[in-house]
């Protein structure tokens, strides 16, 4: 099974992507696409922008006071017959799952699509443990049987085309359950189908689920998952025992609060006024014993942050990366974790820190463009963050960065200092070099070095 450990950093990562012509097409429909139908809906709605700074107050207040409703909710959830479990990081959460699966004495889970566990590779330490995950989403799906990497929050397998995936089905999934159909189109209804018909002898046969959730509120316990299939209905009430892993983000207050975010994250993610399937369920329904493990895993340091923890507003909605010039040029695998795009580039350094080369290349994934931070639903400032994280970068390391700075600091500060560096730089500009020495060369490879003027403004002031 693959994971992201281990993946080059960026600008590694991205020169390969950038190279593949059928990507940079698959990416470029998928995201115009999707990108189209949300600038309609969201066109439609005259209070969009009092929406979104609604959803930004909310979230803001919810993580102010985020030690008091994570204990109302799960003094509401234990009320209502569910099970509350703390997991500080991934390998905590990771081993509470596996050892609730195993009580059930079962060795096959059903799993929602969900950002939490592909965040904690629980698939990976499910089958380590001898149990196998079979996921429902249908995008989840042709990425699990492709044995591949998801490459999109919303749609995880938007770098595949309708033909790849025949070929994925035909190939792959015999080796799940069902196989595809003989003689399989590659005709969206006729995949559907075959997903379809190879997904329900999952569901009728399974006992234990495994979910996500989109929201969970504190005032009842209640958590919330929204989905266009579903598949995600089927996985969440058919199993005996429902597990469900939640970032401690993802709670809000009340159902007053819900309101502003059904309107904003179906309209930011599918395009779609209201999305096909809202599913709600407080505590354990129907004789289903349920598990909520609430996740940390990084985000308490996050909080911490003053500048950084606007990224824990996220919605997952995705619409940061369908407006994002990056990502419709190199795709999700280059950013080496399961948040790709804008919102992948703040959110993953901090979650893991700056833990390798990778971390410290993500926050320069970006042309500040500021495209992501006009849609996002929540009006997360992402180029602020990135500007935080990139002087976080330089303050952790690379001692030539710190010298540069340095010294550029030192000038600018100092009026003589400016001046002398100003009178020189026009006195020897016809020997300004193309392309710069050492380690600086990186960047006037793809710049052209400027020639200095003249005369500087100063020097142009005082001669007039």
């Amino acid at each position: 099974m693959n994971t992201f450990v281990g993946m080059p950093a960026f600008p590694e990562a991205a020169k390969t992507a950038v190279s593949d012509a059928q990507l940079r097409h698959n990416l470029r429909k998928a995201t115009h696409t999707i990108r189209a139908k949300r600038a309609a809906v969201v066109g439609e709605q005259p209070d969009w922008a009092a929406l979104r700074d609604a959803g930004a107050a909310i979230k803001d207040r919810t993580l102010r006071h985020l030690d008091v409703h994570l204990e109302r909710l799960e003094a509401a959830v234990t009320a209502a017959g569910g099970t509350v479990h703390w997991a500080a990081d991934a390998e905590e959460a990771n081993r509470i799952v596996v050892d609730l699966v195993k009580a059930t004495g079962e060795t096959e889970v059903v799993k929602v699509k969900s950002m939490a566990t592909q965040e904690i590779e629980l698939n990976a330490a499910l089958e380590t443990a001898g149990i196998r995950a079979y996921e429902t989403d249908l995008a989840e799906l042709i990425v699990q049987l492709g044995d591949d990497w998801p490459s999109h929050i919303l749609v995880p397998a938007i770098h595949r085309n309708r033909s790849e995936i025949r070929e994925i089905f035909l190939e792959h999934m015999a080796d799940w359950g069902r196989p595809a159909p003989e003689g399989l189109k590659d005709d969206p209804r006729a995949l559907a189908e075959a997903a379809r018909l190879h997904l329900r002898e999952r569901f009728l046969s399974a006992r234990v689920g495994i979910s996500g959730a989109n929201f969970a509120i504190a005032d009842t316990g209640t958590l919330v998952v929204l989905e266009s299939e579903g598949n995600g209905r089927m996985c969440l009430t058919l199993p005996e025992t429902l597990i469900s892993v939640v970032g401690i983000e993802k709670i809000l207050p009340t159902w007053q609060d819900l309101e502003v975010f059904m309107q904003l994250l179906p309209r930011s993610s599918t395009g779609e006024r209201m999305n096909p399937y809202t599913s709600m369920w407080t505590g354990a329904t129907e004789g289903q014993t349920f598990h909520l493990v609430l996740l940390d895993n990084g985000r308490t340091s996050v909080l911490a942050d003053e500048v950084g923890r606007q990224a824990l507003r996220c919605i997952r909605c995705s619409a940061c990366l369908n407006v994002c010039p990056v990502y419709e040029r190199a795709g999700g695998h280059a950013y080496g974790s399961v948040y790709p795009g804008p919102i992948g580039a703040i959110l993953t350094p901090q979650l893991r820190g700056m833990a390798s080369p990778l971390e410290e290349s993500l926050p320069y994934a970006s042309t500040l463009c500021g495209a992501c931070y006009e849609v996002c639903p929540v009006a997360i400032n992402i180029p602020e963050v990135l500007l935080d994280l990139r002087s976080k970068v330089v303050a952790h390391g690379h001692y030539g960065q710190r010298l540069a700075m340095g010294a550029a600091r030192r000038v600018l500060e100092s009026p003589r200092w400016l001046s002398m560096t100003q009178r020189s730089a026009s006195r020897f500009r016809r020997w300004t070099p193309r392309r710069l020495p050492g380690p600086l060369s990186a960047w006037s490879d793809t710049r052209d070095v400027p020639r200095p003027p003249k005369e500087s403004f100063r020097q142009w002031w005082a001669n007039r």
